[in-house]
């Protein structure tokens, strides 16, 4: 959510931060003026009336005292009651639309940030060579066909388009990857967080996805009461709600977490031949960093997060690219965001592997999530998160680059232990 205070300074850079983004808010923005003014208005008018009711409910004794008529100050104080109860009314229908409108605002862009969509974005720096063969090489669906990792049929059969099914070495070669980045993250010193899959609405709300993306999600209906909960996209949905109406200490500060969840997404991309197979789907396995910082921190923390998706990437001995996205390609949420891109030989192009983002102070708005330095009065926190990493691109990459002209493919070195010493995947 947005500062109203920086609406109200400089509403013509607020639209032009939106605008930059790709989105026209500028009817929302006048309106959320227009209703900030009238709830001020109603809060002015409701306090007068308290304040006259105190001051003519005081006389009555006085008047009693004195014999003379009360009935006009009772009428009068009749007349307040109402006065103030319509205006109790009408400042919860404003304050409803105001709420609705904030919530609908997206971030604003950083300042450096290039306008405009994806054609805009920025590749700022290259890691080692795209990946040659001395041979045809195969795609990952075939290659994990041949060699067992992957049963595509008996996981459409279990579940629908959009899902698979891993088996055998291919179980362990996920497993392996999860745990790679695992024990990356707590060598740096990240709390390790296993939260629910299913979340309550406030976490959708908290974090940025509702209500405008709330049709993206699965629902599950309680059949026992009203609760209507949500199996989440991605663990930062629930990571940003840890501390929702909460205040921390400057002291707490930072807050650095990863979390594994499986994540589920009902737009499972487009049917285009080159994005068959596990590119994109309806479930995939993720790690998910997240830190909560001072808002003097979250630069660098930003930093941090980058770098600690790269070497991961590293790791695994992949060519990529590390790209700064243009306003317009960053989520609603967040007010910058870099990707790291790797190369899938068989779709013949970079594909994103993890994005870092920052949102500043616009989730933390949204969740109410404050510290307090020490003597101070509560401030906002800033959040932040990165993949780290999804394997739902890692493991086709992985098997694609690494295959061999017999058709095995060979485990990066990181993995080996995790698969007891194992060298290469062969055809059984």
């Amino acid at each position: 959510m947005l500062d109203i205070k920086r609406i109200k300074e400089d509403p013509d850079k607020v639209k032009a931060g939106l605008k930059a983004k790709e989105v026209d808010c500028d009817k929302e923005v006048d309106r959320i003026l227009e209703l900030d003014k009238e709830r001020r208005e109603i809060i002015f008018a409701t306090e007068q009336g308290k304040a006259e009711q105190n001051k003519v409910s005081k006389t009555i004794p006085q008047l009693k005292k004195a014999g003379e008529d009360t009935a006009p100050v009772f009428a009068r104080m009749s007349q307040l009651k109402a006065e103030i109860a319509a205006n109790d009314e009408k400042l919860r229908a404003v304050e409803a639309e105001y709420r609705t409108l904030m919530l609908s605002l997206p971030n604003l862009p950083d300042d450096d940030l290039k306008p405009g969509g994806k054609e805009n974005n920025e590749p700022l720096r290259y890691f080692g060579e795209p990946h040659q063969f001395d041979f045809e090489p195969k795609h990952h669906v075939d290659l994990c066909t041949d060699l067992g990792l992957i049963d595509y049929t008996r996981g459409v059969k279990l579940a629908g388009s959009g899902f698979w099914m891993y088996t055998g070495m291919g179980s362990r070669l996920e497993w392996a990857l999860l745990n790679y980045f695992i024990d990356c993250h707590l060598a740096d010193g990240y709390e390790f967080i296993l939260p629910p899959h299913m979340l309550e609405y406030q976490c959708g709300e908290t974090a940025g996805q509702f209500p405008k993306f709330a049709d993206e999600v699965y629902k599950i209906q309680n059949p026992t009461d009203d609760r209507v909960h949500y199996m989440l996209p991605t663990a930062e949905a629930a990571l940003a709600s840890v501390y929702r109406d909460e205040i921390l200490s400057e002291a707490d500060l930072p807050k650095k977490f990863f979390a594994y969840t499986p994540c589920f997404r009902r737009e499972a991309g487009s049917a285009r031949a080159e994005e068959r197979g596990m590119v994109r789907g309806h479930q995939f396995n993720k790690v998910e960093m997240f830190q909560f910082t001072r808002p003097e921190d979250s630069d660098a923390a930003f930093d941090e997060l980058v770098t600690k998706a790269e070497n991961l990437v590293k790791g695994l001995g992949f060519h990529f690219r590390t790209v700064k996205l243009a306003a317009g390609d960053c989520s609603a949420s967040m007010a910058r965001t870099y990707d790291i891109e790797i190369q899938i030989p068989s779709m013949q192009g970079y594909k994103e592997v993890s994005s870092v983002s920052n949102a500043r102070d616009y989730q933390a708005r949204r969740g109410n999530i404050r510290f307090r330095r020490e003597g101070g009065k509560p401030e906002f926190v800033h959040t932040l998160n990165g993949s780290g990493l999804a394997t739902s691109r890692i493991f086709p990459a992985m098997v694609e680059q690494n295959q061999l002209k017999d058709g095995s493919v060979k485990v990066p070195e990181v993995l080996q232990k995790y698969l007891g010493g194992l060298e290469v995947i062969t055809k059984k």
